[in-house]
């Protein structure tokens, strides 16, 4: 699609953030999923709600400062990107990773904004992190980063104003580490963050949540065209909470999994993923991929990522990281007979593999509907925190699953409004930006 009305707004875009390729890729594809929204609605134009919604309200970079076991100083870079809090305060996770800059922090937050609107909870969009590697540090060291981390992060934050949870490199250790040291300085136990152990205000399923949420979302997706996961072969890339989960829920469902990877390779086993084997090795050990083979020698690894896409399947979930799979990979899924794509990860396919997956009549769940199931339940672990209450494994997931169903649901609904019914990510981009532009507009404009 074409930009018309909104050119403008994606080239002030380009001028601010040319060196952000990330941040231009998600602003673009949004932009031009809601150029249809911005010919109906011409007060929303002049009222400068699209220039404003790819703005963030503001931008925390800091310095934090760490010793390490060897009495050595190390010096990372802390970031927090509160992008939009029409509806509802910042939630958004924070990642660490040796990747992470601004540009990804903020096209992670810009995302955001829409996931959070589609699970109908009152969740504005952010994100944060540092390019701190988590991998290869001892628990001490981890520690002492994460205190100084949230020695700064602790000024920003709080639970009506931004709520962080994990992501990429930060699991419930450091979220205990962090959230100790918030409540050492605040003198406060609240519900600040999430992902929080389940004896200190952590939800049932919140561990479960992103993988489980994927499957219900690309089950309800593939109904019209009379698909299921029931008897499909199912590639996952990734091997993390997102990949794990997404295993177990697609296998409950009566799927074969037959890959997973991580950052070194990855595994293929035709006889189906031994689930608790893997979760064993990354969750137990913390140790490689790779360790399956010890195991299961009739299985086949293969060193580096790309090549998980050339194992033939019917159902695709990406649950690695962002674009993933490109034009090429998503060609050899489709002549490989692939029938749908549900993004665990975010924006894990380049533009040209959306096109290739939109061209060919792939159901395609785009990351934003297909994996808000982790904030949704992050949400509901906020719900929990301010009541003082919890419930039970089975009613978070009942109410996780509602939730996908329901985003589905907005998302083709908003598709057929706008004359493309089959396109969920038309449908998602607009279902989200919709709530949060009536909530801007209703606000009116900050002088």
């Amino acid at each position: 699609m074409r930009l018309n009305r909104l050119q403008s707004v994606m080239d002030q875009v380009v001028a601010r953030n040319g060196n952000e390729p990330e941040f231009l890729q998600a602003a673009q594809e949004v932009l031009e999923s809601l150029e249809p929204v911005a010919e109906r609605n011409p007060e929303w134009v002049a009222a400068g709600i699209f220039d404003r919604i790819v703005e963030p309200e503001r931008q925390i970079l800091f310095r934090v400062a760490w010793v390490d076991d060897a009495g050595k100083v190390q010096v990372n870079r802390g970031f927090r990107v509160q992008f939009n809090s029409a509806i509802g305060p910042y939630k958004g996770g924070l990642r660490f990773h040796p990747s992470v800059n601004l540009g990804i922090i903020k096209f992670l937050g810009f995302e955001q904004i829409f996931k959070n609107s589609l699970t109908g909870l009152p969740i504005g969009g952010g994100k944060g992190g540092s390019d701190f590697n988590p991998k290869g540090r001892s628990d001490g060291e981890i520690m002492r980063f994460c205190q100084s981390f949230m020695t700064e992060l602790q000024r920003h934050i709080g639970p009506d104003t931004d709520v962080p949870a994990g992501d990429i490199g930060v699991g419930g250790r450091e979220i205990g580490f962090m959230y100790g040291q918030y409540k050492r300085i605040r003198n406060d136990f609240t519900g600040v963050l999430t992902g929080k152990g389940i004896g200190w205000g952590g939800s049932l399923a919140r561990t479960e949540a992103t993988g489980y949420g994927l499957c219900y979302f690309m089950e309800e997706a593939m109904k019209p065209g009379g698909l299921s996961f029931d008897g499909a072969t199912v590639v996952i890339s990734g091997s993390g909470n997102v990949a794990i989960y997404a295993t177990e829920k697609a296998t409950q469902m009566g799927a074969k999994v037959v890959a997973l990877s991580d950052s070194n390779g990855y595994i293929h086993d035709p006889d189906g993923i031994d689930l608790p084997l893997v979760k064993e090795i990354k969750e137990i050990r913390k140790g490689r991929i790779r360790e399956y083979l010890a195991a299961h020698p009739a299985a086949t690894y293969v060193d580096g990522c790309d090549g998980i896409w050339s194992i033939p399947c019917d159902i695709a979930l990406p649950c690695a990281t962002q674009n993933e799979i490109d034009g090429q990979a998503a060609a050899l899924l489709v002549r490989n007979g692939c029938k749908a794509v549900g993004e665990g990860a975010n924006m894990p396919s380049t533009p040209e593999a959306i096109e290739c997956y939109l061209a060919n009549g792939v159901v395609y769940g785009p990351a934003k509907a297909a994996n808000a199931g982790g904030v949704a339940t992050s949400a509901l672990e906020m719900s929990q925190n301010s009541m003082r209450y919890s419930w039970t494994f089975e009613e978070v997931d009942r109410k996780l699953h509602q939730i996908m169903v329901d985003i589905h649901t907005q998302a083709r609904s908003a598709a057929a409004e706008y004359g493309d019914p089959d396109n969920l990510m038309l449908g998602a981009n607009i279902a989200g930006f919709l709530k949060v532009a009536r909530a801007m507009y209703a606000q009116g404009i900050a002088y």
